[in-house]
């Protein structure tokens, strides 16, 4: 029976990603709005990839994606704490900052 090694480095369950940048609504807005996303993803190719289409389908033209990280604990203010949760149940929580 062949055996599959065990990789220490891939998570078992998805991580929770939070992805910060500038979103803008419209052509030529050159003020952008500040946004935090938050979502579970297998990796970070795959956040980016479904940030982008959530910002897409909210009405935003472009995004600038500045920082991508994990979170490993549960934030404790909102709305980063009710993001959070939202991202574990399979949401993609768009946070914007005006």
């Amino acid at each position: 029976m062949p055996v599959t090694p065990d990789n220490d480095n891939v998570p078992d369950e998805p991580l929770v990603f939070i992805i910060i940048g500038k979103a803008y609504e419209a052509d030529g807005d050159d003020e952008g709005i500040d946004i935090h996303v938050m979502l579970r993803a297998p990796d970070d190719d795959t956040a980016v990839r479904e940030a982008l289409n959530a910002l897409a389908e909210e009405g935003f033209l472009q995004a600038d994606l500045d920082q991508i990280g994990t979170l490993t604990d549960i934030p404790d203010e909102e709305p980063h704490a009710s993001a959070y949760q939202g991202a574990l149940e399979g949401e993609v929580a768009i946070i914007r900052f005006a």
